[in-house]
Parts: C-alpha cells; structure tokens; sequence
C-alpha cells in the first residue's frame, strides 16, 4: 500500500510536466531513470548538472535523464 501512496503523492508533480504525454524507462543495472516528453526526442542541446541531463529541441525540453536515480529517492 506504500507504492500507492507514493504515486498519489507524485500527481500534482505529473500534472505540472511540461507535456501531457510521458514516456519513462529505467535501467536497473545502470541505475538511470530516463524520462521523455516527445518521441522520439530528436534533442539537439544537452546540459548536464550534477548527475540531471536536460535534453532539449530548439530550446524545448524534450526528456530527462536521471543518473543514480535510487539515491535520489
């Protein structure tokens, strides 16, 4: 039941994603949470800060990509 409460916590979060569409894939193994807005994607920008990558399409924010995203939690 802690999973669910979890997610109803992350709703409002969800709600204010810069799309309505979300696509979210990770690898266990390598410990990355990738997050897109668009696919596919087609970035031409990336900026990387801390262990956050923000892709983006003619300044349009296209994905994310989380490096150690358990130690995020």
């Amino acid at each position: 039941m802690e999973e669910v409460k979890e997610i109803k916590e992350a709703v409002p979060y969800l709600l204010k994603m810069p799309s309505k569409r979300i696509w979210v894939d990770y690898d266990d193994e390598a410990e990355v949470l990738y997050i897109s807005f668009r696919k596919p994607q087609q970035a031409n920008d990336s900026i990387m800060e801390d262990d956050f990558v923000y892709h983006y399409h003619n300044g349009e924010l296209v994905g994310l990509t989380i490096l150690h995203a358990k130690s995020k939690t």
